[in-house]
């Protein structure tokens, strides 16, 4: 099978992958899915739960553009920002690509999270944004460490295309809402660059390859979390809104 095809069918297997309605998926009880986000952190798995004391990074700068990406059509469907999301940019090929572009992928998210947090008025919500500060934070320097013993000789920098919309200014609802509807492409496109990865038999470290393992089942169960909220409280099916709930 050629490359084009296997990457054919990982994008059909991770769409369909969010296309389940979420009231159809029984992990973490009727009342939602239960988080699930962890650190491979040196030589141990750290489990960051929310609410965790790691607490937020807000030295940490936003990507270059942040907030340049185009939001999710009206219909919460795949629209233009979803799928440009698995072009090239959320290709990769060796386990330098994938930690270089990793980095910043995380980056926005955690700037992301960072205004969640500070606009968001569910108590759940809140606490999932400061999980996914204090476990993308830990990720991030460990994929830096990585970089810079492994390959200290290239430049890791890269023109990263930013996949979130602009959140700045939203808060209540209009935030909650918007953060999770474009945080479930984001979240597939690590999933898919993880599964790659692996797939491929790409991790010339042993330590990456549970490092991706853990980056692909933690995101792809926040995938089933958010969007049951969006069905819980924004009407939203597996593909698209019925309209608001109140």
């Amino acid at each position: 099978m050629s490359q084009d095809a296997k990457k054919i069918l990982l994008v059909v297997a991770i769409v369909g992958l969010v296309a389940i309605p979420a009231t159809a998926i029984a992990m973490g009880g009727p009342a939602g899915i239960a988080h699930r986000g962890a650190a491979w952190v040196g030589d141990g798995a750290s489990t960051v739960g929310p609410g965790s004391a790691m607490g937020s990074r807000t030295g940490r700068s936003s990507p270059p553009g942040m907030g340049g990406g185009q939001r999710m059509d009206d219909r919460g469907a795949t629209g233009p920002m979803q799928m440009g999301m698995f072009g090239d940019r959320s290709t990769v090929d060796s386990e330098f690509e994938y930690l270089a572009q990793m980095i910043p992928h995380h980056e926005e998210a955690i700037a992301s999270a960072e205004l969640l947090l500070a606009g968001t008025d569910r108590p759940e919500m809140e606490a999932f944004a400061q999980d996914i500060i204090a476990t993308q934070s830990a990720e991030v320097d460990q994929m830096q460490a990585w970089l810079a013993e492994e390959y200290p000789e290239r430049d890791a920098s890269i023109d990263y295309e930013p996949m979130m919309r602009d959140l700045t200014g939203l808060r209540g609802d209009e935030l909650d809402q918007a953060f999770l509807e474009a945080m479930v492409g984001h979240h597939m496109a690590a999933v898919m660059m993880s599964q790659q990865l692996l797939a491929g038999d790409l991790a010339e470290q042993p330590e990456v390859v549970p490092f991706a393992e853990q980056i692909r089942d933690s995101q792809h169960a926040e995938i089933f979390q958010m969007r049951a909220w969006l069905a819980d409280w924004f009407g939203q099916n597996a593909m698209g809104p019925m309209g608001p709930r109140r």
